[in-house]
């Protein structure tokens, strides 16, 4: 047995004895016996007992509850998350992360507590991403309340770009939109022009040019002339239904320059159907003029008979002088 794992088994011990009451001692001593499973926390987790280091510092972490010492029982829940977070699933770290945010915001410590959502987050967005995502919205509310706007700004990001990446482009929408709106409190209008760039392609992501198009009427008074002339290009080829210069538009060098998510997503958004020509009529070259009889009288109009057969026509039948013999002279 190794000196640190003797040594963490004697900080437990003296724990179980700050604990025990008698006859002289009618309250547990809290706050020592939490002082030694911490100290025993640490000592496990130099000994590289992972679970029995995790399982101190949460013994810790609620004995200091009991004495009201909320930034030390929050501090050890951080460092318990911090130990297994190879170890333990996503959903205890997503659970232990809050149990943590909450207990700083007891303290009065409101930036702390959304300091460990963003860093609880971090551990779990690759191996559960919607969670990740829940917890840097709770940090961008939780910074929001306590500091500046500038903060929860920088958490919300990270929550609109997870979403871009998982395609739930309706929640990436609504993310944004709150993305600019801690901006304008803020008073950081470049961010917000460009991010209308960053929700016009999510709306176009989402097959809604209309949508789009709305979004530049409501923000693009923000934009700079790099982002209004991107902007107004993508529109128009959606507008015009032109493949190619919606292509253009989309491998232009400004969305490239755009955050990864935003980047790849512009790769991906459906190109606007082209309109196919109009079909040339079939004519036959070095075709006969129609046929036009020689007694026909151009002046003349078709009339209905009334002969007793239905739905026959008469037509005028030209006059044609008859001479009369008797009027032939003979010689």
């Amino acid at each position: 047995m190794s000196s640190k794992l003797h040594e963490a088994q004697e900080h437990c011990k003296a724990a179980e004895k700050f604990l025990k009451t008698s006859f002289l001692k009618w309250k547990p001593d809290f706050d020592s016996a939490a002082d030694e499973y911490n100290q025993a926390a640490q000592c496990y987790r130099i000994a590289r007992d992972v679970n029995k280091s995790k399982e101190c510092y949460m013994k810790a972490s609620e004995l200091y509850t009991k004495n009201h010492s909320y930034f030390h029982a929050a501090k050890a829940i951080e460092n318990a998350v911090i130990v297994s977070k190879e170890v333990a699933s996503p959903e205890e770290l997503y659970n232990m992360g809050l149990e943590s945010s909450s207990l700083y915001q007891q303290h009065g410590s409101g930036d702390s507590g959304a300091n460990v959502l963003d860093k609880v987050a971090k551990i779990i967005e690759d191996r559960a991403p919607e969670l990740a995502v829940k917890l840097f919205q709770q940090a961008a509310d939780v910074s929001s309340t306590e500091s500046g706007q500038h903060q929860g700004s920088e958490y919300i990001s990270k929550s609109s770009r997870i979403l871009v990446k998982l395609e739930r482009y309706d929640e990436a929408v609504d993310s944004i939109r709150r993305e600019i709106g801690f901006h304008q409190e803020s008073g950081n209008i470049n961010a917000v022009g460009r991010l209308t760039v960053a929700i016009v392609l999510v709306q176009l992501a989402r097959g809604d040019a209309v949508a789009a198009e709305k979004a530049y009427k409501e923000w693009g008074n923000n934009c700079e002339a790099p982002e209004m002339q991107t902007i107004e290009q993508l529109l128009q080829a959606y507008d015009e239904e032109d493949r190619e210069s919606a292509k253009r538009a989309l491998a232009s060098p400004f969305i490239r320059s755009m955050d990864v998510e935003y980047a790849r997503l512009a790769t991906t958004v459906p190109l606007p159907e082209a309109i196919d020509p109009m079909p040339k009529a079939n004519v036959r070259e070095n075709a006969a003029p129609s046929y036009v009889s020689p007694n026909a009288n151009p002046g003349s109009e078709l009339q209905e008979g009334n002969d007793g057969n239905t739905g026959q026509q008469s037509f005028d039948t030209p006059a044609f002088d008859v001479k009369n013999d008797d009027e032939d002279g003979l010689c």
